[in-house]
């Protein structure tokens, strides 16, 4: 049995400059971080005495003959991508801390997890890098998802990176080298709130993409604002400066289609700003799902009693990526 464990992350600066449509033509910027809510999945080596080959346990619960049966579209390619055939049976389980579809990278950190989990249970090594590769080329190539590549990067290292997206279709990983302190000021000012609705990224995604050259002046403001963001948090300035930051980013990207936000996201960001938020955005493509908010620590009560139907989830942040938190016999 083994049990990978994968964060989900936050995006604070530099989203859509991660799209291949993008950093094709001109270097892509973010900066983001992993938290302390993760993707659990387990996977063995299935006995012979069952009279089926294959269980896959998700929302439903799969039993099938062949890997070509499986209905989940990224453990079916998964399992096809890294050449798992019929021949031994498997049994894999998915659990995550958050819902899928909600902006927090959820596809792509089961994408990685699911990769870290099935080269263990192969007595398999795999470096950080070519967990992220991999995991970008079996979402991109293999299941033609309209998606970008930075939280894949982001669930493989964890922690609290620059990354850079390059021509060649490489990319640089860059952790931010905050203090301590520094840290944990940041994760007192950040709360995510859950609008209670999930969406399909994708759709989201490839609008975005369509209007990439259109909206390439507030793209390059975008990525401009990564560096930006990481001098504030490597200085010793007033943090707030990060949060102000982080609305002017929202006010940009918002801008990028029509279907980034709508009209719940934007009154739930205005009361929250009415009532003592400095900055926010709604993370993933847009639309729906959870909103991160920069509040200072003494304000945070005044904004969850505005909104006080929806959940605020506190967070940290991970610094450990994509793991093995258990590796038990093969069979």
């Amino acid at each position: 049995m083994i049990i990978s464990r994968t964060p989900y992350r936050v995006s604070f600066f530099g989203g859509g400059t991660d799209y291949p449509s993008w950093y094709q033509n001109e270097v892509g910027s973010v900066l983001s971080a992993t938290i302390d809510k993760y993707c659990y999945i387990s996977c063995r080596y299935l006995p012979p005495f069952f009279d089926i080959r294959h269980r896959i346990v998700w929302s439903h619960i799969e039993t099938v003959e062949a890997i070509s049966e499986i209905l989940h579209p990224a453990i079916k390619a998964g399992l096809d991508y890294l050449g798992f055939d019929d021949s031994i049976g498997l049994e894999i389980h998915h659990q995550g801390d958050l819902p899928a579809r909600s902006g927090i990278g959820s596809s792509s950190t089961f994408s990685v997890g699911l990769i870290k989990a099935l080269a263990s249970l192969r007595g398999q090594l795999i470096s950080k890098r070519d967990l992220a590769v991999k995991a970008i080329d079996l979402e991109q190539n293999y299941l033609k998802e309209s998606v970008g590549s930075q939280d894949q990067v982001a669930a493989a290292y964890g922690g609290l990176n620059v990354i850079r997206f390059l021509p060649n279709d490489t990319f640089e990983v860059n952790p931010l080298p905050i203090s301590k302190k520094r840290v944990c000021e940041l994760e007192k000012n950040l709360l995510l709130l859950y609008t209670g609705e999930s969406r399909m990224g994708g759709a989201i995604a490839a609008q975005v993409i369509a209007n990439l050259q259109k909206k390439a002046a507030s793209l390059r403001k975008l990525s401009a604002m990564v560096d930006v963001a990481a001098d504030i948090l490597l200085g010793d300035g007033n943090l707030n400066d990060f949060g102000h930051l982080l609305h002017e980013s929202w006010m940009l990207k918002r801008e990028l289609a029509d279907c980034v936000t709508n009209t719940l996201v934007d009154d739930i960001y205005q009361s929250a700003l009415k009532h003592g938020a400095v900055g926010g955005k709604l993370l993933g493509a847009g639309a729906k799902g959870f909103m991160l908010f920069y509040i200072p620590a003494e304000k945070q009560d005044a904004v969850k009693k505005a909104l006080p139907n929806y959940l605020w989830v506190p967070i940290q942040l991970d610094w450990e990526g994509s793991s093995i938190i258990y590796h038990g016999s093969k069979h």
